[in-house]
């Protein structure tokens, strides 16, 4: 769904003051935990410098606690300092399904702006992950991908250029990946590799995705293979962890 309007806060309701019998950053998260909730999406929540102010606690406790609730997917932050409660829940992704038909069939609509699509030599990373030659040609495709206008994900993944030849040729914002090597090179993502960790993203890749640098992201390095075990395409992708979760499934081994 898209983000909603934001609303201000003039009318959300918050204690005057904190119990002196409990430690102050716990009340404070409880409070903005239960307005994050009641309150609904798209509602401003009062600055740092407020909560500091009005509760007798210092900025670098209220950051935190702002900060752990960001994480936690309750709050987002746009540009600047405002501050946001969060539409729940948040989106799911099937890694093994084209991002493009996934969206689509979730009732929202995907968006795509390629920020990089060159052909280059492998190096030796690349190239192990790939189980190619080192300086075989592959494909680089970097996309920056969105949901309702939202920013997502920064994708960036690699093809053989051996294996796929002619891949660099189509139009990345408009067709689907999973889809194109199906339907022109008759392969099926079966089963993926894929390590997933928690970052701060770089300066770069926060003003794409329209978060603060401080804003925790997901990220995803991975390779994926056909059934007959070639691998397809080798990546590391960063998600936006405040608003989305990555849905996978695994298979028992034989």
């Amino acid at each position: 769904m898209p983000r909603p309007k934001h609303v201000p806060a003039d009318d959300l309701e918050f204690p005057d003051a904190l119990s002196p019998d409990r430690p102050k950053g716990d009340q404070l998260r409880e409070i903005l935990e239960s307005v994050a909730v009641d309150a609904g999406p798209g509602r401003l929540i009062p600055s740092e410098r407020f909560l500091a102010e009005h509760y007798q606690i210092s900025r670098s406790t209220v950051r935190l606690v702002v900060n752990r609730l960001v994480a936690d997917g309750l709050l987002y932050r746009q540009h600047g300092n405002a501050t946001f409660t969060a539409e729940r829940p948040p989106t799911q992704i099937d890694m093994l399904t084209s991002f493009t038909e996934d969206i689509k069939a979730r009732g929202s609509s995907p968006g795509t702006r390629v920020l990089l699509a060159v052909v280059e030599s492998a190096g030796a990373e690349i190239a192990g992950r790939l189980n190619i030659p080192p300086g075989a040609p592959v494909f680089r495709l970097e996309r920056l991908r969105s949901v309702d206008d939202e920013p997502f994900a920064l994708e960036r993944t690699n093809l053989s250029l051996d294996l796929f030849p002619g891949i660099d040729a189509f139009d990345w914002a408009a067709n689907s990946l999973h889809k194109t090597l199906e339907e022109r090179f008759g392969v099926v993502p079966d089963w993926n590799d894929t390590a997933i960790g928690a970052v701060l993203p770089p300066p770069q890749d926060a003003a794409l995705l329209e978060i603060e640098p401080s804003q925790p992201c997901l990220v995803l390095k991975g390779t994926l293979h056909a059934a007959d075990g070639r691998v397809i395409e080798a990546g590391r992708s960063l998600y936006r962890a405040d608003r989305y979760t990555v849905f996978t499934t695994a298979r028992r081994s034989r």
